[in-house]
């Protein structure tokens, strides 16, 4: 049995989302400023993908012809900047956010993110300094 229509147009379809959305849409390319600071830009992306088709008998076939296939498909992609990750020349990293709207709660959580990792880190960088003992005074002597 041959392969169906609607097989071809949906793995073209598919094809073609692959050729618009790879990895360095997601992580952009690295930007180096002259100072040394990298800058790599972060975004969502989301698409939606649709295919149909249907077998059918054409009106001026003889009876027992084989049957007409129409078909479509269809594609739809939505990038949306979300950060900006900066790594300091001195290795230090931060995320800038973009302040988008956020439309659901995931979306919210996400946003919150880069927010709590910076409060998680200063609060451990904190509790360490408070583990290191202070140093002691050299006891007084009488010369």
């Amino acid at each position: 049995m041959s392969e169906h229509p609607i097989s071809n147009l949906m793995t073209e379809t598919m094809a073609k989302i692959k050729e618009m959305v790879d990895v360095n849409t997601i992580i952009g390319t690295p930007i180096t400023t002259p100072d040394g600071t990298t800058v790599i830009p972060v975004s969502k992306v989301t698409f939606g993908f649709a295919s149909g088709g249907s077998d059918f008998a054409p009106k001026h076939m003889p009876s027992g012809a084989p049957l007409a296939f129409g078909g479509g498909g269809g594609a739809g992609v939505t990038v949306s900047p979300v950060c900006f990750l900066i790594i300091g020349h001195d290795g230090s990293a931060n995320i800038l956010g973009v302040n988008a709207q956020a439309s659901t709660t995931v979306d919210r959580l996400v946003e919150m993110i880069p927010g709590a990792i910076n409060k998680v880190s200063s609060f451990v960088e904190g509790y360490k300094g408070k583990m290191q003992p202070d140093p002691q005074p050299a006891p007084e002597t009488d010369e």
